[in-house]
């Protein structure tokens, strides 16, 4: 849908342009940018015309519907483990080889993509052996990603974010660095990061760790695939590996050859900008061979750019698989109680983050435990109760918790949860996430407002939850698929387009929800509480 607006702040920009830029207005009335976002649960495609400031076509996979032969429901392989989580890396080109050929159905011009980029759950690692390489120079347009590249798999599973099997080696990596590996990487040893994962791989499986030649994460392996080569990492994704030194963005050496030996040969290199050239293969889809291929990012990452937050001032809470708050940092800082995190910010500089691990799954399963349906649940329920909820929360830790770092899965609840009315269970496990959401996000500082996306910010109920818990401005925009988007917008950056303009144009606010002052006390007097039921032991 066209926005006058955001068009009209498009042609402004161009008239107040330097004459070089107006020289090149020409090559952008034309060119659409495709983004490529690989979530947890599936993969997305969506293409932008920055000049029209419209979308221009879109298509998803959904793994669970689309790819059941994977075993990935919920993008994560069963595991009589339930700290373990692994998806099949042949499942996320799988759904890129599906993804395009919808796009390419769908009736967009695909030759009028201009320039392709993409983001990946972040942390995932993926470890690929020495014929990577000349596999996908050569990969052949008539048998599919998957099949060319399974046998270029050192390791026929990838660890992803939800994976908490990593204790033992997150001790062993604080015990040698101590204070320095959250001062320069931006965060302590953490389950899930792609570092500590590396090393229970190397120690477990060392025969396996000697025949990789390359990890690389779900983004950096996906734009290979896509250029034939060998990607770099960016420092959005790659500061989520307790690898990267953020003060010099570069692999820091030391905590490398601990974590594993050999790794740092082992490692892309960290770049930024365009990593490659698009690989004939893709020329099946209709997308012209040659068009640049912006280096990817993480989710997050691209989120951030998504929404129009690249900039400090604005924050933003992303309500998927996983619930995140995350922002532009004015300068570096990390969180003192280790639970955030500092990643690169692809517009330059750096981003901070606070991820919860039980995100739209837990409330799904409250929800269906309710027996309640989804308008229900995302508005009916909010009106039956009042903010508060009479002191009842719950935390919905189903899977085991990472902010913060708590191992034994279960619900938390200070009042006889099951026996409670559907709509008390819904608003004290909504609340009990916003407050959670707000205690550990203090360390990044206060927001007037904050922007939301992913599937749960379509509820109102939750919208005016998150207003009024924190005391802000809730703020929606137009796209619900924001790092789609974002990665959409930094392949039309790589290619010359400004983020300011494109910004203007595609992350309008599209709704508000003011906070509602009288209930500040309320959630002020809750905060402590939330504290001691993380502490708490789950429900019987």
């Amino acid at each position: 849908m066209r926005n006058p607006v955001s068009r009209l702040s498009w042609r402004t920009y161009l008239r107040c342009a330097s004459v070089a830029d107006r020289i090149n207005r020409a090559r952008f009335e034309t060119a659409y940018y495709l983004g490529i976002d690989s979530s947890t649960q599936s993969l997305k495609g969506l293409v932008i015309d920055p000049e029209a400031g419209v979308l221009a076509a879109s298509a998803a996979v959904n793994f669970k519907a689309d790819l059941p032969q994977y075993n990935c429901p919920d993008g994560v392989l069963a595991h009589p483990d339930p700290l373990v989580k692994h998806a099949d890396p042949l499942l996320w080109l799988a759904a890129l080889d599906l993804m395009l050929s919808r796009l390419r159905d769908s009736g967009v011009a695909m030759e009028r993509i201009a320039a392709v980029g993409g983001d990946g759950q972040q942390h995932g690692s993926v470890y690929l052996n020495d014929r990577f390489a000349d596999v996908l120079q050569g990969l052949k347009p008539e048998r599919s990603l998957a099949e060319q590249l399974a046998v270029a798999l050192a390791r026929p599973t990838s660890p992803i974010w939800m994976d908490s099997s990593t204790s033992a080696e997150c001790r062993e990596l604080d015990a040698r660095f101590g204070a320095r590996l959250q001062a320069d990487t931006g965060s302590p040893a953490i389950e899930r990061f792609t570092g500590p994962q590396i090393r229970k791989f190397a120690k477990t499986e060392p025969a396996r760790y000697a025949q990789t030649a390359r990890v690389h994460l779900v983004s950096s392996f996906l734009c290979s695939t896509l250029i034939g080569g060998d990607a770099p990492i960016d420092a959005g994704d790659g500061a989520g590996m307790n690898l990267l030194n953020l003060r010099t963005m570069a692999w820091d050496e030391a905590i490398a050859e601990f974590t594993a030996p050999g790794l740092l040969a082992k490692l892309p290199k960290v770049g930024s900008g365009v990593a490659g050239r698009l690989h004939p293969y893709f020329a099946k889809y209709g997308l012209r061979p040659g068009i640049p291929v912006a280096v990817w990012t993480g989710d997050n990452p691209a989120s951030l750019v998504g929404t129009g937050a690249w900039s400090a001032g604005v924050a933003v809470v992303s309500l998927g698989t996983s619930d995140t708050f995350f922002a532009a940092l004015d300068a570096f800082r990390t969180d003192p109680d280790g639970c955030g995190h500092v990643f690169g910010n692809p517009a330059g500089g750096c981003m901070s983050l606070t991820c919860f691990k039980n995100g739209s799954l837990a409330r799904d399963r409250v929800r269906r435990e309710a027996g309640a349906e989804w308008t229900f649940f995302d508005r009916t329920a909010f009106d039956l109760t009042l903010p508060g909820n009479g002191g009842r929360l719950a935390l919905p830790w189903f899977e085991a918790e990472i902010t913060p770092p708590v191992l034994t899965p279960g619900l938390r609840a200070n009042f006889d949860f099951r026996a409670a009315a559907p709509e008390v269970r819904i608003r004290a496990t909504v609340e009990g996430q916003a407050l959670a959401l707000r205690s550990h996000a203090q360390w990044i500082g206060r927001f007037g407002a904050i922007r939301v996306t992913g599937g749960a910010s379509k509820s109102s109920g939750i919208r005016q939850t998150l207003a009024d818990v924190f005391q802000a401005r809730v703020e929606s925009i137009a796209v619900a698929d924001s790092a789609a988007l974002g990665a959409a917008m930094l392949a039309a950056h790589a290619d010359g387009v400004p983020l300011a303009a494109m910004t203007a144009a595609f992350s309008p606010v599209s709704a508000v929800c003011e906070p509602r002052a009288e209930y500040a006390a309320v959630y002020d007097g809750l905060l402590p509480v939330i504290r001691e039921l993380e502490k708490a032991a789950p429900a019987g």
